[in-house]
């Protein structure tokens, strides 16, 4: 089945809408599918395949670059792996941090001898670069899976010139730009129409009090959002964690005290925003001067998810205004309690 022919499937069946931005870039996922699929000869006089043009495909939330290349994904038949692009990353230093062991001079040459030797095919999911580390090794990376055959296809929202903006040292980051520009196929998906926020419509975003039928409430989301595939994102920050416990396709399932109980900053909340679209927040207690530090936590993550218009579900113990009602910081906590208040209008991050 054609790449073509699985999505109108899909339309027809009703689990998809046609949309022409999509159906746009459906000829270059096909050929990018045909291309894999086709058996490369080896021998002695025969000549090198030519290499495979991948695709980064980009655009805003919800336009439906996860389902194509999902799409895409299920297609191909060759050894391959889909990877969050964020999770992928801590594979990669987990997998050099095994490397250094043994002695190698570069322990970045192994891992990528490891995955061009197991896959052919590899799907990234949210390309994003804000880590200085993982913008230095993920040029290197790329261009030793490319010289190996491995075809890429990746998501992301925001095109390669845009890719760790502003970032430290970003000269040395450029020419990476330029690598994916020869050899990917850079197709923006530009759909008026955001599925995701579609998906949510008419449906609450903050949920108190925080009894049985919040959490079922929460739970029912959770399940539309992430068709009940999920796994850990931890993300990296300057040598913390930041331990996201359930996550898939851009949305994050996690407890107030997941994130607000540990001694994160607003650099781990900034990271976590430019990682997720949507973020369930489960068990949001009332806040006081007995847990003042955590309070301080609340203020900084919904600043951080506010100014990156992250979509926020969440259950509380008191409706925004009586979350904060006595204790040093109430004075602030009014803009907080006013930024979640307007979170929970209809075209927020629309």
């Amino acid at each position: 089945m054609t790449v073509q022919e699985a999505y109108h499937a899909a339309v027809a069946a009703g689990r998809l809408h046609a949309d022409d931005a999509q159906i746009g870039v459906l000829p270059e996922l096909e050929r990018v599918r045909a291309a894999v699929e086709t058996p490369v000869k080896r021998g002695l006089f025969r000549k090198a395949p030519a290499p495979v043009a991948g695709v980064y495909m980009w655009g805003g939330v919800g336009r439906g670059k996860s389902m194509l290349m999902d799409l895409l994904y299920d297609l191909v038949t060759v050894p391959k792996q889909r990877r969050h692009f964020h999770a992928f990353m801590q594979w990669v230093h987990s997998e050099m941090t095994a490397a250094r062991k043994t002695g190698v001079d570069d322990a970045l040459a192994p891992v990528a001898a490891k995955l061009a030797d197991e896959v052919r095919f590899l799907a990234f999911d949210e390309m994003q670069i804000s880590d200085i580390t993982d913008a230095m090794l993920v040029g290197r990376l790329f261009e030793a899976l490319f010289a190996r055959g491995v075809v890429i296809v990746t998501t992301s929202n925001r095109p390669p010139d845009d890719l760790y903006k502003d970032g430290l040292n970003r000269q040395l980051f450029t020419p990476f730009i330029a690598l994916l520009k020869e050899r990917m196929v850079v197709h923006e998906l530009a759909s008026p129409r955001d599925y995701r926020q579609d998906r949510l419509a008419g449906t609450p975003s903050y949920f108190t009090p925080n009894n049985a039928a919040a959490h079922q409430a929460i739970a029912t989301i959770w399940e539309h959002l992430s068709n009940g595939v999920s796994e850990t994102l931890v993300l990296h920050v300057k040598g913390r964690e930041v331990t996201l416990p359930q996550f898939h396709n851009g949305v994050a399932r996690a407890k107030f005290f997941d994130l607000c109980g540990r001694p994160l900053g607003a650099g781990d909340y900034l990271a976590l925003a430019d990682a997720v679209r949507v973020l369930i927040l489960e068990d949001i207690p009332i806040l006081s001067r007995h847990n003042f530090n955590e309070a301080k936590r609340f203020v900084t993550l919904i600043d951080a998810l506010y100014e990156a218009k992250v979509q926020l579900i969440c259950s509380a113990a008191a409706v925004p205004e009586m979350l904060y009602v006595e204790g040093t910081g109430t004075f602030e906590f009014e803009r907080t309690a006013s930024r979640l208040r307007e979170m929970q209008s209809a075209d927020w991050a629309g």
